[in-house]
């Protein structure tokens, strides 16, 4: 069953602490990004693990499997999309739909051992990817179709809003 797509234009937690997660991105840079990814990779395997993991809570929210599945896919979009920052001068994002994506790829029907285990290969391979990223590349650029745009380091914050906004979502 489809939840109401969420309209809101989140690039705002660049610019101010979430009133929900309480994560201020202004503490985090692409040299951050790999422990605290790692550091919150076990919380998503122990809350995949959950015997309710596939039911949602309330019925205009996902589940832990289905956000699971969503911050595994952030995960392998990020990564291309900061390669493609640091290959492409301004680098443009082909438009992604998280809700289509999340019918799509069936996230409400995933084996939360399958999706799992390709979070945690996923957030490793963004976690080196932001290792590997230079500070001297950190300001090289990218935006999205509807005008956002990011810096490295801008764009590691938005990441880790998101990845951190999403725990805070399956602890609650």
């Amino acid at each position: 069953m489809p939840i109401t797509p969420d309209q809101k234009d989140w690039t705002w937690v660049l610019s101010r602490p979430c009133p929900d997660c309480a994560f201020d991105v202004a503490t985090a840079t692409p040299a951050t990004v790999p422990g605290i990814i790692k550091s919150l990779l076990p919380r998503w395997r122990a809350a995949l693990r959950r015997p309710d993991a596939a039911q949602r809570s309330t019925p205009d929210s996902w589940s832990v499997l289905e956000y699971a599945a969503h911050v595994r896919d952030v995960f392998a979009l990020f990564d291309q999309r900061l390669h493609l920052m640091l290959d492409v001068d301004n680098a443009e994002f082909a438009d992604w739909d998280q809700d289509a994506a999340a019918l799509d790829s069936g996230y409400a029907s995933a084996d939360p051992a399958v999706v799992s285990a390709e979070l945690t290969a996923e957030g490793e391979q963004i976690a080196a990817s932001f290792a590997a990223a230079p500070e001297s590349e950190w300001s090289r650029t990218g935006r999205r179709s509807n005008g956002s745009a990011f810096t490295v380091l801008t764009f590691s914050q938005y990441l880790l809003h998101d990845v951190v906004h999403h725990t805070h979502d399956i602890d609650a």
